[in-house]
């Protein structure tokens, strides 16, 4: 038997990987919902992003650190845990104050279980 034929016939007696696989078709969020890790996860992406996004405003409007902070009414190593990733401990009176001086808005908002936003289906 050459070995593109036994090949062939291994997959046909192989059953479906999908038949394995007990989390097939669930999203990364129902998963960490289910571990219990959602929260944290959550509020790790989004001070994350903020900072990601506070510091590339700063870069292209060229506002270095000390002027970022003396416009904010703040100290730098203030601005520093402002834009340390890792650092989740910001007070929603930094971030807003943080986006004004940028020329920024920010949004926050509670959505309830049914008005949560979907993806869009793929076509």
């Amino acid at each position: 038997m050459r070995r593109a034929d036994r090949t062939t016939s291994n997959l046909a007696t192989r059953r479906p990987l999908r038949s394995r696989n007990p989390r097939e078709g669930s999203t990364l969020e129902s998963f960490l919902r289910e571990a219990g890790l959602y929260e944290e996860a959550s509020t790790r992406a989004i001070k994350e992003v903020l900072a990601w996004q506070i510091a590339r405003a700063m870069a292209d409007q060229k506002v270095a650190k000390a002027e970022m902070a003396r416009r904010m009414g703040t100290s730098r190593s203030a601005l520093a845990r402002l834009l340390d990733p890792k650092n989740e401990a910001v007070t929603l009176g930094t971030l807003f104050r943080a986006a004004s001086v940028l020329g920024a808005e920010l949004r926050i908002q509670l959505l309830s279980p049914g008005k949560r936003r979907r993806k869009p289906d793929s076509a």
